[in-house]
């Protein structure tokens, strides 16, 4: 049990730095445009840009509607990718672990 409980902190620790980096560090990102805008910028076809489906969804620009701090609103972005991302990752990991147990090769020890 105690690999498990390590591991277990380890994630913890990850999950708690990435949040952190999301909420403090995120708001103070570059406000230039990224690679792809300052290429659309240059070559002068930015003005073509068209809006896509998502840009009226609730974390559309890196930012959660309907909160009016700029930081802040980058930040809950993030937080909510992050634990987005963590919950997909252990859904993922939940069906792989479920599928594994289920394999009769598996249940009766031999290698795949």
């Amino acid at each position: 049990m105690r690999n498990a409980s390590s591991t277990r902190l380890f994630l913890f620790a990850g999950l708690l730095l990435a949040v952190a980096l999301v909420l403090f560090v995120s708001p103070f990102a570059n406000p230039n445009p990224d690679g792809f805008n300052r290429v659309a910028i240059d070559e002068g076809f930015a003005e073509t840009e068209t809006d896509h489906g998502l840009n009226e969804s609730p974390l559309a620009d890196y930012a959660v509607s309907g909160v009016d701090h700029e930081g802040l609103s980058k930040g809950l972005s993030g937080v909510i990718g992050v634990l987005a991302t963590l919950a997909l990752g252990l859904a993922l990991f939940a069906f792989a672990r479920k599928r594994r147990e289920s394999d009769p090769a598996h249940a009766r020890g031999e290698e795949a």
